[in-house]
């Protein structure tokens, strides 16, 4: 299952828990907002994407499928 991953930089709050779940794909600016270092991962790493998504506090990660 391909995932096309986005991120709302405007919402997000800085939890880092994106960055926790899937580095590879996430980071945070000098301010903690999140970066999006990959927009298409790996087939491998949708289930952690999803699970990066469920765990955003602020809602500021989605997929699209």
């Amino acid at each position: 299952m391909s995932v096309h991953v986005e991120v709302n930089r405007d919402v997000c709050i800085g939890a880092g828990n994106c960055v926790l779940t899937l580095p590879a794909v996430f980071d945070q600016d000098d301010e903690g907002i999140v970066t999006l270092l990959e927009t298409d991962p790996d087939d491998d790493d949708a289930g952690l994407v999803g699970r990066a998504v469920r765990l955003c506090p602020s809602g500021a990660v989605s997929i699209r499928a």
